[in-house]
């Protein structure tokens, strides 16, 4: 049987591997090779600090500076919105849910958030207390971020 070039291309590392039998790794994985079981990490405490970390860039959306597990998110209940929604920041002093949520995709302003920014999560993550699994050296462009002490000033109510 002959095998197509760009299949034996793929193969050809496979089987250097092979034959010195070396693991195979994967960084998520540390130092378990691929084909073994691995233990799960230990969960930590989620960062609860409700500090407003600094953006990397101009339109990153802003993570989340407290717990989230165990909110309820459905298309019929947004449990974010019982104190990120504009007529309940009063009460919670939460940062509000940006203007940007209540537009449709038209561009027509709604008075409720617009079923494409409902899910929170698809965008807006919680941070975990943990080492990253490869490294990162991402720069955003140097005119993509206001100084900090601009970006301090902003924030001021």
């Amino acid at each position: 049987m002959k095998l197509p070039v760009f299949l034996l291309a793929a193969l050809l590392p496979l089987g250097g591997a092979l034959a010195q039998n070396a693991p195979f790794l994967d960084a998520a994985r540390g130092p378990t090779p691929i084909p073994e079981a691995t233990k799960p990490p230990l969960l930590r405490n989620a960062v609860n600090d409700d500090n407003r970390p600094r953006r990397n860039y101009s339109l990153q959306p802003p993570i989340i500076p407290h717990r989230v597990d165990g909110y309820q998110v459905t298309k019929d209940f947004n449990k974010c919105l019982d104190c990120h929604a504009r007529e309940k920041t009063a009460f919670s002093q939460a940062v509000p849910v940006s203007a940007t949520h209540y537009i449709d995709r038209n561009g027509k302003t709604l008075d409720r958030i617009s079923t494409r920014r409902y899910f929170c999560q698809q965008c807006h993550v919680a941070q975990d207390p943990v080492q990253p699994l490869v490294g990162n050296a991402f720069k955003g462009a140097p005119g993509d971020l206001p100084p900090p002490s601009a970006a301090a000033a902003a924030a001021k109510p």
